[in-house]
C-alpha cells in the first residue's frame, strides 16, 4: 500500500484550509514541497489560516478563455471537450457559419498585418493556419488581449487586459484567475461522477469510490445537518471536559497536558505547535518525528503585529469567535471576554513566531535532538507523553530522534504557557479544534464566519453553492478515490506521454543553460546537472489508481456514514492521525503523491527530488494537443520549468540529487549565487500593490522559479523549432510564434481580486501577485525584449536585469 502520510491529509494540515499535508507546509515552512500557486488557489478563495478552517479546498485559480470549448460542462453530462485532447463535438450549422465568418475576418487581419510582430513575421515566416482548430485557438488568445496597451510598457495588461474586463469577480469569490475556471470545470465533472447512479458509472465501483459518494451525500444532506444543529460539537466539547468560553469547563481532571494529547492526537489540531511524521530532510530514506511552530488563527503573523492596519480584520476575527461560542450556548458577554483573551494570547504567539521569510534556510532551522533535549528546552509539558499520544499506535523508541524546526519559538511558547491563565489556555486550545469543525455544522455557523471572510478577503462565502463546497471537501478527504473516477472517465492518457516528452526537453534546456553560467565552478555545475537529471517526474495520477485492491486498501480503516457528515469529519481526523503515525517506521516511497489528480496545480518535492503534474492541470489553457507548440511551451512548459527550477532556488539548492539536505556547493559558487538572488530580492521588493511592497525575500523561491522556468521553457521551444521548423502562425493574432509563446505564458496568470485579498496575499502568499509574476519574469528576459522590439529603458526592458538560472 502507498504511504498514506501524504496521500490522505488534505484535511490535516496545521493550516487546514490549504489542503496541504502538515509535513509539507507548517506555518510557512515550504521545506518539502513548492507548488506552482498558493495551494488554496486551485479551488475557490485562498484562506490560508490555521484554526480558521475555511472549507477544505476553498481556493481560487482561474482561467483565460483561450479556447471556445473550455466552458464548464453540464453537471449532468460533461462534454467530450472537457477531456484534455478529446475532440470537441461536431459543430452545428450555425457554429460552422460563425467559424467561417471568424476565419474570414481573421484572415483579413492577417493579410492586413494588423498588430505586433509584423516585421519579424515577414522576416521569419509567412504561413498562416486557417483550420477550424487554429481559428478557435486564435479567438481564445485574442479574447484576453488588450491591443491598446503597449506590450513593452505593460505586458500583463497587453496579454490580459480584456480578460480582466470580461471576468468580473464571481459572487462569493475574493479572486478569480485562469486556474479558477479550470477548477470550476473540474468541480462540475466531479459532481457528475459523484451523483451518477451506482450502475451508471461505466465500470464497477470499488469500496473507496463508494466511500467518496457516501461522504459527498452526507455533506449534501443539509436537512440532517440542520436537524442536528450544534449538538454534535457540544457533545464533543462535553467529552473533552467542557470549554471555558461556554462556562462549562471542569478543570479537575482535565489539565492542559491531557487536552493537548487528545486534540492533537485524535483530531489533528495544532495549538501552539505541530507534531507530525515526515521525511527526514537530512536522511531522505527515512521518516522522523518533526515539531514546528503553529497556532495562529489568521493567515499571517503580520495581522497581529500591525494592529492599526489590520484593526478591521482583528475585530472581525474576535467577533467570529464570539458568534460561534454563542451558537454553542455561551452568554454573549462572557464569550466576548473570553474571545478577547484568546486574541491577546494569539497576539503574543505572533510576536514569538518566526516570520516565513526568516525560515527559508532549511540548514539553519533544522535541529535534530532527543526527547530529553526537547524536555530541557521546553519543560512546561511532558513531551514523551504528548509525542507518544500523537504517534499512537506506534510506540516511541527509547532514543527516538526528533527534528525541531523552531527551538527558540518552543522555548518562548513554553514560557508563555506558564504565565497564561489556565482558563485562557483551555479557551485557546479548544478554539483551535472548534474552528476546524464549525463548517461541518449547519448554516448558522457558516454565516457566523461571513463577516470575517468579508474583512479578510473582501467576499462572502454564502454565494458558493453547497455542491461546490461538498465536492471540494470530498476531494480533500477522499481525493484519490474521487481521482480514480476522474481519470478513468475524463483523462486523455496521451497527455501523459506528451508531457513526459516536454519535460525531457525542458530538462535538457535547463542543463544546457548551466553551461553558460560563468559564476558556477565546474564541480558544482557537474553536481547540479546530476541533480537535474535525477529529478523524477510524476504525471497525471499515481499508478495505484489502476489497482482497485490497492486503492481500497488506502482507505480501508475509514468508515463513512451515509447521513452523518459531522461524524465522517471526526472519523477522518482520527483515521488520518493514525495513518500518519504509521509512516514513522516505513521507508518513504518516492512516488507518493501530495496532490489529488483533479488538482489544478503542480509541485516540486525537495526530499524526494520529484516534480508532479496532476491530471487537473494538463488541460487548456495550460496544455492542449490542439494548441501550437508556442502556447504549450509558454503554458505547461513554463509550469514544468518552474517546478524543475525549484530544485535550485534558495531552498532547493540546499538539497542534493538524493533529496538530502547537505552542503554540495563550492564556496565561490555559493557566494555568486547569493549575489544573483540578492538582485532578484531587491527587484521584487521594489514592486508595490496599492502602496504595499512585495516582500522580495518571502517570495524569492517562487520568483527564481518563475524566471528560470520561463527561460528554460523558451529555450526548449527554440530548440524544438530548430529541429521541426516554424509552425504556421495563428490567424489574425498579429504575433510571431515567439511572441505567442510569451503571450501564452502571461495569459496563464490573468487574474482579478479584491483589495483585501491582495493585501492578504502580500502578507501570507509565498508567490508574487499574478501581474507581477508576469512583469518580473519578462522584464528579466532578453529574449522577450528582442522579440517585442522593446527599447532599452522601457519597463519591460530595464537597463538592469536580474538572473539566477
Amino acid at each position: 500500500m502507498k504511504s498514506l502520510g501524504r496521500l490522505l491529509s488534505r484535511r490535516l494540515s496545521t493550516r487546514d484550509d490549504e489542503e496541504e499535508l502538515s509535513e509539507l507546509t507548517v506555518n510557512g515552512r515550504l521545506g518539502a514541497v513548492s507548488s506552482l500557486v498558493d495551494d488554496g488557489a486551485f479551488r475557490g478563495d485562498p484562506f490560508k489560516g490555521g484554526p480558521i478552517d475555511v472549507q477544505p479546498g476553498y481556493g481560487g485559480l482561474e482561467s483565460s478563455p483561450r479556447v471556445a470549448a473550455r466552458s464548464p460542462p453540464s453537471p449532468a453530462a460533461p462534454s467530450a471537450a472537457t477531456r484534455p485532447g478529446a475532440p470537441a463535438g461536431r459543430p452545428s450549422r450555425r457554429e460552422r457559419s460563425l467559424l467561417l465568418l471568424l476565419a474570414l475576418a481573421l484572415l483579413g487581419l492577417a493579410i492586413a498585418g494588423l498588430g505586433w510582430g509584423l516585421s519579424e513575421r515577414r522576416a521569419r515566416h509567412t504561413g498562416v493556419c486557417l483550420s477550424e482548430r487554429c481559428v478557435r485557438v486564435a479567438a481564445g488568445v485574442l479574447a484576453s488581449m488588450d491591443r491598446t496597451v503597449e506590450p513593452c510598457q505593460d505586458f500583463y495588461g497587453f496579454a490580459c487586459g480584456r480578460w480582466e474586463r470580461l471576468n468580473p469577480l464571481p459572487d462569493g469569490h475574493s479572486r478569480w484567475t485562469t486556474f479558477s475556471s479550470v477548477w470550476r470545470q473540474n468541480q462540475a465533472t466531479l459532481k457528475h461522477l459523484l451523483e451518477l447512479p451506482e450502475d451508471a458509472a461505466g465500470r464497477e465501483l470499488g469500496d473507496a469510490q463508494g466511500k467518496a459518494r457516501r461522504y459527498f451525500r452526507s455533506c449534501m444532506d443539509e436537512q440532517s445537518i440542520e436537524q442536528r444543529g450544534a449538538a454534535p460539537l457540544q457533545q464533543l466539547l462535553t467529552q473533552l471536559g467542557g470549554w471555558s468560553m461556554l462556562g462549562t469547563w471542569n478543570e479537575t481532571g482535565h489539565s492542559l497536558q491531557d487536552l493537548l494529547e487528545v486534540v492533537m492526537g485524535s483530531y489533528r489540531a495544532s495549538p501552539f505547535f505541530a507534531i507530525y511524521v515526515g521525511q527526514d530532510a537530512k536522511h531522505s530514506n527515512s521518516n522522523v518525528v518533526q515539531i514546528d511552530q503553529s497556532g495562529l488563527g489568521l493567515p499571517s503573523r503580520d495581522y497581529y503585529i500591525n494592529l492599526t492596519a489590520n484593526e478591521k480584520v482583528l475585530a472581525a476575527y474576535e467577533g467570529y469567535m464570539v458568534r460561534v461560542a454563542v451558537l454553542l450556548g455561551a452568554e454573549e458577554a462572557a464569550a466576548s471576554d473570553a474571545a478577547r483573551s484568546v486574541l491577546r494570547l494569539e497576539e503574543e504567539l505572533a510576536l514569538i513566531t518566526v516570520p516565513m521569510e526568516e525560515r527559508r534556510d532549511d540548514e539553519k532551522i533544522y535541529h535534530r535532538m532527543a526527547l530529553t533535549e526537547l524536555q530541557e528546552l521546553a519543560p512546561t509539558l511532558r513531551w514523551d507523553r504528548l509525542v507518544g499520544r500523537v504517534l499512537e499506535p506506534v510506540a516511541l523508541a527509547e532514543a527516538e530522534p526528533l527534528v525541531v524546526y523552531a527551538p527558540t519559538y518552543l522555548r518562548n511558547a513554553a514560557a508563555l504557557i506558564n504565565r497564561t491563565d489556565t482558563s485562557v489556555l483551555n479557551a485557546y486550545v479548544l478554539w483551535s479544534l472548534v474552528s476546524k469543525l464549525t463548517l461541518s455544522l449547519g448554516r448558522s455557523f457558516r454565516q457566523a464566519r461571513e463577516e470575517l471572510l468579508e474583512a479578510l478577503l473582501g467576499a462572502k462565502a454564502s454565494c458558493t453553492p453547497r455542491w461546490q463546497t461538498c465536492v471540494e471537501d470530498t476531494d480533500s478527504t477522499l481525493g484519490f478515490a474521487l481521482g480514480a473516477m476522474f481519470i478513468h472517465s475524463f483523462f486523455d492518457n496521451s497527455s501523459k506521454s506528451n508531457a513526459q516528452e516536454m519535460i525531457a526537453q525542458i530538462r535538457e534546456a535547463f542543463t544546457h543553460n548551466l553551461d553558460s553560467l560563468q559564476w558556477m565552478d565546474p564541480e558544482t555545475r557537474v553536481a547540479a546537472k546530476q541533480k537535474a537529471n535525477a529529478i523524477h517526474d510524476m504525471i497525471g495520477f499515481p499508478d495505484f489508481l489502476n489497482n482497485q485492491t490497492e486503492l481500497d486498501g488506502v482507505y480501508a480503516g475509514y468508515t463513512v456514514s451515509e447521513d452523518d457528515y459531522f461524524a465522517n469529519v471526526l472519523s477522518f481526523f482520527n483515521f488520518s492521525a493514525r495513518t500518519m503515525a504509521k509512516q514513522l517506521r516505513k521507508t518513504p516511497e518516492r512516488d507518493t503523491w501530495s496532490m489529488t489528480p483533479p488538482t489544478v496545480n503542480a509541485y516540486y518535492g525537495l526530499s524526494r527530488n520529484v516534480i508532479v503534474f496532476p491530471a487537473g492541470i494538463l488541460q487548456p489553457p495550460f496544455y492542449s494537443s490542439d494548441f501550437p507548440k508556442a502556447l504549450n511551451f509558454g503554458g505547461i512548459g513554463m509550469v514544468m520549468g518552474h517546478e524543475l527550477t525549484h530544485a535550485f532556488d534558495d531552498q532547493g539548492r540546499e538539497y542534493d540529487a538524493e533529496g538530502n539536505l547537505r552542503s554540495w556547493w563550492g564556496n565561490e559558487s555559493l557566494t555568486a549565487f547569493h549575489s544573483h538572488t540578492a538582485c532578484m530580492e531587491r527587484q521584487y521588493s521594489s514592486f508595490t500593490v496599492a502602496g504595499e511592497h512585495v516582500d522580495g525575500r518571502r517570495t524569492l523561491g517562487e520568483n527564481i522559479a518563475d524566471n528560470g522556468g520561463l527561460k528554460s521553457a523558451y529555450h526548449a521551444y527554440e530548440s524544438w523549432v530548430s529541429s521541426h521548423g516554424e509552425e504556421d502562425l495563428l490567424p489574425g493574432v498579429g504575433l510571431t510564434n515567439s511572441q505567442l509563446f510569451f503571450v501564452g505564458f502571461a495569459q496563464m496568470w490573468c487574474a482579478v481580486r479584491t483589495a483585501e485579498s491582495a493585501h492578504e496575499g502580500l502578507l501570507a502568499d509565498p508567490h508574487s501577485p499574478s501581474h507581477l509574476r508576469v512583469a518580473g519574469s519578462v522584464s528579466n528576459s532578453e529574449e522577450f525584449a528582442r522579440h517585442f522590439s522593446c527599447a532599452p529603458g522601457t519597463p519591460m526592458n530595464p537597463t538592469d536585469r536580474c538572473s539566477v538560472w
